[in-house]
């Protein structure tokens, strides 16, 4: 579970990259400081994502990631790619971890 979250985090870190800049060229400094601000906070987020507080956080940064919408168009399509992808790895990944606890209470034999 938290594999697929830090991996979804880490691909969104490189979209807000460049969604960065194209943001560059049209838009001003408080664009730009918000936009990274929400990219460190993406990359930050996958460091703690050992804990259901990343999960939370993440959650959070997918709504930051659609309204940066207003800047780049793109991110509005882009952002909920993410989030649909960020959804499917909590659920996904929660069934994995739960077949991966049962294969280890009960191995299987050879």
């Amino acid at each position: 579970m938290r594999v697929l979250g830090s991996a979804v985090l880490a691909m969104e870190f490189l979209v807000m990259g460049f969604a960065l800049l194209l943001a560059m060229e049209k838009h001003g400094a408080l664009a730009l400081s918000l936009g990274g601000a929400l990219a460190i906070a993406i990359l930050l987020t996958a460091g703690v994502m050992k804990k259901m507080t990343g999960w939370y956080i993440g959650s959070v940064l997918q709504l930051g990631l659609i309204a940066y919408g207003v800047v780049v168009p793109a991110m509005y399509f882009l952002g909920a790619l993410f989030a649909g992808l960020w959804m499917s790895a909590f659920f996904i990944g929660r069934k994995g971890e739960a077949i991966r606890a049962a294969l280890m209470a009960n191995p299987p034999l050879n």
